[in-house]
């Protein structure tokens, strides 16, 4: 199977040399020529595996330049080994008879990251003895809080690579700036930028297409690549997880091989709810995709209206990962509903670029309508939504996932659809537990994040993760904080490229 780029549809990659780049010379990002398929006795087969094992299955669909031995080699490290604290990987967990918890967050950084970013490393590593490349890859990470410690996680000491993260100074949690900036391992650097999460997104795409950059990188002996969803070995894993839960679905009893399910994501990049529409498309029997936003809802606007415009007032929310208005996965689906068109892609890119803005022909909103339908949630129904879930269902919810509930009961008041729902679950409550803590009533004034961690932990009857427990002995290696115009020579001398 060859790679293509969003933007020009004549470049054809092999998944390793799509892994290794990251983000194609010409802006666009590296999708399949195809989508593979998944029968109905596929499925059946892969109900009573192990999650390695339907991830062999499903990742083997995909990358097809690498042999059985390398992609098991990949899983068992990404998912093997105890890195996981629970032996289903990402169990799925019943609230009531139509909703089902997917529960992302068992991994070493406790957020949905990890079941991508656990497993990127060794993509990374084979896909350079794949290509012969003797360069040091450096991977570039913007981060709105989770994909920046996951990253930093997973390539941490990963022989042949360097790593620099930036993140927005004031847009993430406590918790996760904590994880971040006390990071060990030799090749990792961590930056702050004064901005929110668009502005690094904006500097890294940047720097992946100044071509004097590159050749300077290059001239010394470096080549960068990305860990962000940008990168088709972040998103490719991700289509595992909705498959592996629609098995799980079927080993319980839930459902039968064939019903139709609906799954609903908390999302700001798309590049989640992205990796649910690829499985729709390979065969799973998903009926509606449900886009969930905060009070950041270019993304509800977009599905509803075919108009997407990023000029809106930027608000930093309780759900900080999801406050994103530049969605860059959202132009893979766009490239494959509009049949691969891409100079159409070009046209609306550039838009975005210039205007802030583009809009679709009502061919094409009409095929969004059909598959998605999107709705948002501000702070206060956020916190309600944790506080109705603890007190009706038992169950504890992270801000992120508490959005995407709430969404999901919009959903059914607006249309009536009771078809059994997968709700993917993006953290642990432990990595947003001021917020958490509000919601559930407990005063959160002047207490330090580790006294917030015991008081969840007493008020939700669940074990505070190992990762956030071992934050209390971990001293501060980076605190500084730059401009984002500044990105580029932070990157020198973090390279030591005078």
């Amino acid at each position: 199977m060859k790679y293509i780029s969003t933007r020009d549809k004549s470049l054809k990659l092999s998944s390793a040399e799509a892994i290794k780049r990251g983000l194609s010379e010409d802006g666009g990002l590296f999708v399949p020529e195809e989508i593979p398929k998944l029968t109905k006795a596929e499925i059946t087969s892969l109900v009573d595996k192990s999650y390695i094992e339907r991830a062999n299955f499903v990742l083997s669909k995909y990358l097809t330049d690498f042999t059985k031995t390398e992609i098991e080699k990949c899983t068992t490290g990404a998912y093997g080994g105890g890195k996981f604290s629970s032996d289903k990987v990402a169990p799925v967990v019943k609230i009531n008879d139509s909703e089902y918890i997917l529960e992302l967050w068992h991994g070493p950084t406790c957020a949905f990251k990890d079941m991508a970013l656990q497993i990127l490393p060794h993509f990374m590593t084979a896909s350079m003895k794949k290509t012969g490349e003797d360069k040091t890859i450096v991977i570039l990470v913007a981060t709105s809080g989770d994909t920046g410690k996951a990253a930093l996680e997973g390539f941490k000491d990963v022989d042949g690579t360097k790593i620099i993260v930036f993140y927005p100074s004031e847009g993430v949690s406590d918790i996760q700036k904590l994880q971040m900036i006390t990071q060990d391992g030799k090749n990792v650097c961590v930056e702050g930028i004064k901005g929110n999460f668009d502005d690094a997104q904006n500097g890294v795409k940047k720097i992946f297409t100044d071509s004097a950059l590159g050749a300077e990188l290059e001239k010394n002996g470096y080549a960068f690549s990305s860990a962000n969803s940008i990168n088709w070995g972040r998103l490719v894993p991700q289509i595992v997880y909705y498959i592996s839960a629609y098995c799980d679905m079927i080993e319980g009893g839930e459902i039968k091989n064939g019903d139709k399910i609906n799954i609903c994501v908390p999302t700001g990049n798309f590049g989640n709810i992205l990796a649910a529409y690829y499985a729709k498309k390979m065969g799973l029997p998903i009926n509606k995709l449900i886009c969930a936003s905060n009070k950041n809802d270019v993304l509800t606007d977009f599905i509803r209206t075919g108009e997407y415009n990023k000029n809106r007032d930027f608000y930093q929310t309780v759900s900080p990962s999801m406050d994103i208005l530049i969605s860059s996965n959202l132009e893979r689906l766009l490239f494959d509903i509009s049949g691969n068109d891409d100079k159409k892609i070009n046209k609306m890119m550039s838009d975005l670029s210039k205007n802030g803005q583009y809009k679709l022909t009502k061919t094409l909103h009409n095929k969004i309508t059909k598959l998605f339908w999107g709705g948002c949630c501000d702070d206060y129904f956020t916190k309600e939504q944790i506080w109705k879930t603890f007190v009706e269902d038992e169950y504890t919810l992270d801000t992120h996932t508490a959005v995407a509930v709430d969404v999901y009961k919009q959903y059914i008041s607006e249309t009536g659809d009771m078809t059994k729902t997968i709700i993917a679950s993006t953290a642990s409550p432990f990595k947003f537990n001021g917020s958490v803590l509000s919601a559930l009533g407990i005063e959160t004034y002047g207490k330090s994040e580790f006294e917030l961690l015991d008081l969840l932990r007493e008020k939700s009857d669940m074990d505070i993760p190992k990762s956030l427990v071992e934050l209390r002995d971990k001293s501060v290696r980076f605190n500084e904080i730059i401009n984002d115009d500044d990105m580029v020579d932070s990157i020198k001398n973090t390279l030591d490229i005078k």
